[in-house]
């Protein structure tokens, strides 16, 4: 009896099986192709997020200004005041309302396939979509929270300067560590649904090895040199401490930042890229 290899017939009329993958450089141009969807439900998700809040928009950046001033309240007062720099209240500031933007990426990201099961399951488009909308929702409340920022840093008597601007070049680059992460967290929650018990303890975990409330120069200062390179690997503290560099008097930006900034975006966006892409065709199915 004849066997009919109905795959490789429709494989010769261009037909391709539900769901595959595509080759990644046409995977990302069809990302690409549908950007004005990727605005547009970044836009809906953040007010689907605080429609139903009296303050609105307002929660963007209230939250984290509550959390700056708990976090300052409690650490002016148990910390050694060697560790603090003179100007604690901005260089705290500027450290929770930038922290603020990786740990939503990293936390949300987490969710960003997992939690949007219904619709990956009745649709046909890259899944891709999903993280790069959360994380361009994330960029989008970024603006007002820069803009407060630098009203809460004029109000504590930091000069404005055109160094300022360099915080959008900072920020850039920090985007696109974060949609690595976004796309890296989102891509092993669906595998193992138990990694979002663990991305609390793992944004802690960056919270105090950030120097949000302390600076590392001044509590490394007695310690060999190595030891502050070695904690300035962290790329979550470079994005913070280059913000401080150009927003808050004091605070000077090194080479060294800039270079474990940049190559950790890359690396980390390249990888997230890869390894969201290679587990497409798994989406909507585990």
């Amino acid at each position: 009896m004849t066997t009919i290899d109905y795959e490789a017939i429709a494989r010769e009329a261009g037909l391709e099986r539900v769901g595959a993958r595509p080759p990644l450089g046409s995977y990302l141009v069809s990302v690409w192709r549908r950007r004005a969807f990727i605005y547009t439900m970044a836009r809906y998700r953040l007010q689907a997020s605080v429609e139903e809040n009296r303050l609105g928009l307002g929660w963007i950046v209230l939250k984290p200004i509550l959390n700056a001033l708990l976090y300052g309240f409690i650490f002016a007062v148990i910390m050694p005041s060697d560790t603090r720099p003179d100007n604690f209240i901005p260089f705290l500031v500027a450290g929770v309302f930038v922290f603020e933007y990786f740990s939503k990426a990293l936390g949300m990201g987490a969710r960003a396939i997992v939690g949007e099961a219904s619709l990956v399951r009745s649709l046909n488009f890259p899944r891709m979509l999903l993280p790069v909308a959360l994380i361009t929702r994330h960029a989008i409340e970024m603006v007002p929270m820069m803009v407060v920022l630098g009203i809460i840093l004029v109000v504590t008597g930091e000069p404005i300067t055109f160094w300022w601007l360099m915080s959008i070049p900072v920020l850039v680059v920090m985007t696109a560590f974060n949609l690595g992460v976004a796309l890296t967290v989102a891509r092993l929650t669906v595998h193992v649904r138990d990694i979002s018990q663990l991305i609390p303890l793992i944004t802690r975990l960056f919270f105090y090895a950030s120097g949000i409330f302390y600076s590392l120069e001044l509590v490394l200062a007695d310690q060999p040199s190595w030891m502050l390179r070695l904690a300035q690997l962290n790329p979550v503290h470079d994005f913070i401490s280059l913000i401080r560099g150009y927003m808050v008097s004091g605070n000077p930006v090194n080479s060294f930042m800039w270079t474990v900034a940049i190559v950790s975006a890359v690396l980390m966006l390249a990888f997230g890229t890869w390894f969201f892409w290679r587990a497409e065709e798994r989406y909507g199915h585990d």
